[in-house]
């Protein structure tokens, strides 16, 4: 697998704070979306390295890793443990041990060496071998986006039952660590990788964890004013209308969008649209009434 770095998919350095990465992401995220972008293989692609460069540098622990073992920092604690029980071998071979001087390549030949490589081999000892990684699909409609939910999926024969965090993306990837093949002479388990379809076919659409929708507003109320009940992804809400609203006008209803991702204690907003409907087929009075209000105006 070639090395991706993550701090260059989302254009930044490595003395980003957690507010630049979060700002970062939001931004790309908006930019890239498969549904902003239907198909474009190459947005899609985009976007799954914007949420894989998110998962890990948005986490504390993963990111130290990651700047310490750049590509293998999956197997940070694999070389710990190897470099303590091997440390006068391993430091022969690689030239005098693990200092922090050394290159990432450094880091890769002494994992090729424990998990795919012929370098263990050849000082006699049986190499170990990672497992193969899975790939799977999960399809999910917008409503089980909404919530923590369990899925039940068929992997190489076997069913595993998975949590979904509410507010997945559409194109997501999240890893299953260990659940992929298994591997041989002692070496790890591969992963799972699972890729999210989430379909909508509600009348709301989704931008990150903002929903939108357009509102059909009679001409009457749009002048008058008064109450109307709309539908959310969480229940009715009603709705006081201003008198002489115009058409577009949109309103913004806090906290009534999408829970952020692995926290459905926040949500975002739901952004309304008024779309005002004129009148057909009006009695002959109607007419005469709007005339006089033409005239009048």
């Amino acid at each position: 697998m070639n090395f991706v770095d993550y701090y260059q998919v989302l254009g930044l350095d490595k003395t980003a704070t957690q507010k630049d990465i979060k700002n970062a992401y939001r931004k790309l995220a908006r930019k890239f979306h498969p549904d902003l972008n239907p198909n474009n293989p190459e947005a899609k692609l985009n976007f799954q390295k914007i949420n894989e460069a998110n998962t890990v540098l948005s986490d504390d622990t993963k990111r130290k890793k990651y700047d310490q073992y750049g590509k293998d920092w999956e197997h940070a604690h694999e070389f710990e443990n190897q470099k303590q029980q091997s440390s006068n071998s391993a430091g022969s071979a690689f030239g005098g041990g693990f200092a922090n001087g050394n290159s990432a390549s450094d880091f890769s030949a002494f994992f090729e060496s424990m998990f795919g490589g012929n370098a263990g081999a050849s000082r006699g000892r049986q190499a170990k071998f990672r497992g193969e990684d899975f790939s799977a699909e999960i399809h999910l409609d917008l409503i089980e986006a909404y919530k923590t939910h369990k899925q039940t999926l068929s992997v190489n024969g076997k069913n595993i039952r998975i949590t979904v965090p509410a507010g997945i993306e559409n194109g997501q990837i999240i890893k299953i660590t260990g659940h992929g093949g298994t591997g041989n002479n002692g070496g790890p388990n591969g992963d799972l990788y699972i890729t999210f379809t989430v379909s909508n076919h509600s009348k709301f659409k989704r931008f990150a964890d903002n929903l939108y929708a357009n509102i059909d507003l009679d001409i009457y109320t749009a002048i008058l004013g008064g109450e109307i009940i709309i539908d959310t992804l969480d229940g009715k809400v009603k709705l006081k209308v201003k008198p002489e609203t115009q058409n577009g006008t949109t309103i913004n209803l806090k906290g009534k969008g999408f829970p952020l991702y692995k926290n459905e204690q926040l949500f975002g907003d739901l952004h309304i649209t008024y779309i005002i409907k004129i009148p057909t087929n009006i009695t002959e009075h109607q007419r005469k009434l709007f005339e006089e209000l033409k005239i009048n105006s």
